[in-house]
C-alpha cells in the first residue's frame, strides 16, 4: 500500500476571468452448468414423485420420503446457487463495499451471500393481463401511456411487485431518476418481492452505486430466479470493470431469456460481428422499440457507418510501423501567454502536420471541418456530436484518413470524427486517450512527454496486433487488415477477455470504463465513493451541485462563463472547500466550480458527481491500461514544473 500524499494546490488559472473551456465526452455514441443442475434437480424430484403416486405409499412412508425429497431437493438448490456466484468472475470491490477499488490488493469477491427476505424468494403473485398491456408501451416507448397503465394496475392491485418494478424502469427511461427511486422503495414496502429488487439494482446503477447493484442482481440469481433484467444488469457491472468474456456470458444468457426486452437486444447486438450488427440493427430500427429521438438517430448514423464501411472492403485502423512502442513530447497548448491550456500531441494525418489536444474526457480523434479539408479526409456518413452546453447536438460526419503518425508509429485508414465548426474546444482538433487502449499509456505531465508501451502479456496470449482502437473493430476488420498488410490469412479471433492485473500492476487504482470515459472513484470528503471522469480536456475539476451539497454551501457563480462543444452553460455554481481522494492521493480545493451534469450522467447510464481536471493531473505522472481499467497515479513535487 503506498502511502497517501497530499497534493498541494494548484491556483485556478483563469478564475473569473470568464475563458473557462470544458470539452467533455464527444460521442455519446450461460451458464449451461447451472442449467444442467437445475434441469436434473427437477426431472429427479418429477420421477421421485410419479414412483411414490404408482407404489401407493403409507403416509408414514410417504412423509419419510418427502422429507428426503426435500432434503435432496435444498442439497440440489445450493449448489445450483453456487454455480450462479461462480459464474460471475472475481473483480476488485467497488464503491460502498467494505474496501475501495482504489485499494491495492482489495480482497475481490467471489459470491455474494444471498440476503432476500423470505417474501421475496417466495413465487409472486400471478400476474394480471393489464401488466401485460402496460409492458408492450413501454417497450414500444409510449412511456406515458405506459405509466398510465401501471398506476392504474396498481391502484387495483396495490401488491403487484412486477408493477413497482416496471414502472420504475419507465422512470428511468423517462430520465426521472428520483420518481424512479421512490416508485421501487414503495414497491419494497409493499411488496417485497424478487422483482422489485432487480429493478432496485437498476436504480442504484443508475445513481452510480454500482457494488449495491451488483449485490442486487446476485443475490436474485443465487435465489434461484432466471431473470433477464439481472444478467442485463450483470452485463453492464462487467463491461465497466473489463471483464468482458464474462459479460458476453451475462448478456447471452439475458436475450436467451427475454430476447423481445429491447434494452437486452440493443445491447446484445453491440456483442456481434459486424455483418451480423448491420442485419440486426435494420431489424431492431425496422420495428417498434423504446429509444428516444437521440438514441435513435445514434443507431441510425452508427448503422449508416457500418455499411459505408463494409461497402469499402477495408480492415480496421491498423498499425502498419514495425515499432511497438514510441515516445513523443507532449506540446504545450496555451489559452495566453501566460496561462496552459492543457497538452497536446503533434500528429500528422494525410502527410499534413498538426497539434491535436489530449483529451481522456473525449473518444477517437475530432477534428474541425477546415483541418479537414485541408488533410483530404474521406466522408462515410452523417452523424451528430453534443458535449457540455446548451446548445444541443451539432452536426458532423464520420471520414476516413489514410494515414496517421503519431511519433514512431503510422497507423492505416482510421475514422476520423469532423465536426462542422471552427474549432474543437478552441483547437484544431483532439486525439482521445481512449484511441491508444492497444497500449499502456503514459501522461508524464511533469516530463512533458507520451509515452506508449505493451500492455502485460495475458498468461498463454500469443502477439496481438496493434492499431488505434475505434468502436467498429472486430473480426470481420481483422481478417481483412492482416490480409491487406501482408500477414498471415487470417488472425485468430480470440473474442472479448476478462480483465488481467499482472504483478507490477497490484497497485493500480481499478476504475470503470464506460465507453471511452474512465471513471474514477473518489470520495468527497468523508462521503461515500463517487465516480468522477478522468478529464484532461477540463481546465479543472468540477463537481456536480447534488455532490457538492453534501458537504459543503453551493451558490450562484455568475462571474464565471463555462463553455463546451454545445456552447455555454447557463447556470453555474461555486462550492466552498471540498478534499478529494482518489486512487492514493488527496487534495484540497477552494471554491470548486460545479454545473449540472445530469445530462452527461443520462448519457453514461450511471451518476457523474464530477471531473479531475488538467489544473490537478497536469501535476501527475499517469499510467493508463485502457484494456483492463487500471490508472496509476503517481506524484513527486520534485518534478514539478511551473509556466
Amino acid at each position: 500500500m503506498l502511502a497517501e500524499r497530499t497534493l498541494r494546490q494548484i491556483p485556478q488559472m483563469v478564475c473569473r476571468r470568464g475563458k473557462i473551456v470544458l470539452f467533455l465526452p464527444m460521442m455519446f455514441h450461460l451458464n449451461s452448468k447451472l442449467d444442467r443442475c437445475r434441469l436434473s434437480c427437477a426431472a429427479a424430484c418429477v420421477r421421485l414423485a410419479r414412483w411414490c403416486r404408482a407404489s401407493n405409499l403409507p403416509f408414514n412412508g410417504l412423509v419419510r420420503m418427502q422429507r428426503l425429497v426435500i432434503f435432496g431437493f435444498l442439497s440440489r438448490l445450493l449448489l445450483c446457487s453456487s454455480l450462479v456466484a461462480q459464474s460471475v468472475p472475481d473483480r476488485p470491490q467497488t464503491p460502498g463495499s467494505t474496501a475501495s477499488p482504489s485499494q491495492p490488493g482489495a480482497p475481490a469477491i467471489s459470491r455474494v451471500e444471498t440476503s432476500l427476505s423470505a417474501a421475496s424468494t417466495a413465487a409472486t403473485p400471478a400476474i394480471p393481463h393489464s401488466l401485460g398491456e402496460a409492458k408492450v408501451l413501454a417497450r414500444r416507448g409510449d412511456f406515458d401511456a405506459a405509466i398510465q397503465k401501471y398506476q392504474q394496475l396498481l391502484q387495483e392491485r396495490p401488491d403487484s411487485p412486477d408493477a413497482y418494478a416496471d414502472l420504475s424502469r419507465v422512470y428511468l427511461k423517462k430520465k426521472d431518476v428520483t420518481r424512479a427511486n421512490e416508485t421501487v422503495t414503495k414497491g419494497l414496502q409493499i411488496a417485497n418481492f424478487w422483482p422489485v429488487h432487480v429493478a432496485l439494482g437498476e436504480v442504484y446503477f443508475r445513481q452510480g452505486k454500482i457494488h449495491e447493484a451488483e449485490t442486487e442482481w446476485v443475490n436474485v440469481l443465487n435465489s434461484g430466479h432466471e431473470d433477464a433484467r439481472a444478467y442485463l444488469g450483470l452485463a453492464r457491472v462487467r463491461w465497466a470493470i473489463a471483464m468482458n468474456k464474462s459479460a458476453k456470458t451475462m448478456i447471452d444468457k439475458a436475450h436467451e431469456l427475454d430476447p423481445e426486452d429491447p434494452d437486452v437486444t440493443r445491447s446484445w447486438i453491440g456483442t456481434l460481428r459486424r455483418s451480423e450488427r448491420i442485419k440486426y440493427y435494420e431489424s431492431y430500427l425496422g420495428g417498434e422499440n423504446n429509444s428516444d429521438a437521440d438514441e435513435r438517430a445514434d443507431l441510425e448514423g452508427y448503422l449508416s457507418y457500418l455499411k459505408q464501411r463494409a461497402k469499402q472492403h477495408v480492415g480496421s485502423c491498423r498499425l502498419v510501423s514495425k515499432v511497438k512502442a514510441t515516445e513523443t513530447p507532449l506540446v504545450r497548448l496555451l489559452m495566453d501567454p501566460t496561462h496552459l491550456r492543457g497538452y497536446g500531441l503533434s500528429v500528422e494525418l494525410n502527410g499534413t502536420k498538426t497539434k491535436l489536444l489530449l483529451d481522456t474526457g473525449a473518444g477517437g480523434i475530432v477534428v474541425n471541418h477546415r483541418l479537414a479539408e485541408r488533410v483530404g479526409i474521406t466522408k462515410l456518413t452523417e452523424s451528430q456530436v453534443w458535449g457540455v452546453g446548451d446548445k444541443g447536438r451539432r452536426k458532423a460526419y464520420i471520414g476516413t484518413a489514410n494515414s496517421i503518425r503519431i511519433g514512431e508509429l503510422e497507423f492505416q485508414d482510421c475514422p476520423v470524427e469532423v465536426l462542422e465548426s471552427r474549432s474543437v474546444a478552441g483547437e484544431e482538433g483532439l486525439i482521445g486517450a481512449d484511441v491508444f487502449e492497444n497500449f499502456l499509456v503514459e501522461i508524464d505531465f511533469p516530463g512533458e512527454k507520451l509515452k506508449l508501451g505493451e500492455l502485460s502479456r495475458r498468461p498463454g496470449q500469443d502477439d496481438q496486433p496493434l492499431a488505434l482502437k475505434n468502436p467498429e473493430d472486430d473480426p470481420d476488420d481483422q481478417e481483412t487488415s492482416t490480409k491487406d498488410a501482408g500477414a498471415r490469412a487470417a488472425v485468430p479471433a480470440t473474442g472479448p477477455q476478462d480483465r488481467y492485473i499482472a504483478p507490477e500492476m497490484q497497485s493500480y487504482t481499478r476504475v470503470y470504463r464506460f465507453g471511452h470515459d474512465l471513471l474514477v472513484p473518489t470520495r468527497i470528503g468523508e462521503t461515500p465513493y463517487k465516480l468522477f471522469v478522468l478529464d484532461t480536456g477540463a481546465l479543472e475539476n468540477f463537481i456536480s451541485p447534488e455532490a457538492a451539497r453534501e458537504v459543503t454551501k453551493v451558490h450562484g457563480d455568475s462571474d464565471v462563463t463555462l463553455k463546451g462543444i454545445s456552447g455555454s452553460v447557463k447556470n453555474v455554481y461555486s462550492a466552498n472547500k471540498a478534499v478529494l481522494q482518489f486512487g492514493h492521493l488527496r487534495q484540497e480545493n477552494q471554491d470548486m466550480l460545479s454545473f449540472d451534469t445530469s445530462t452527461i450522467s443520462q448519457s453514461e447510464g450511471t451518476e457523474i458527481s464530477g471531473f479531475l481536471g488538467f489544473a490537478m493531473l497536469r501535476s501527475l505522472d499517469i499510467k493508463i491500461d485502457y484494456r483492463d481499467a487500471l490508472i496509476d497515479f503517481a506524484y513527486d513535487p520534485r518534478r514539478l514544473k511551473h509556466f
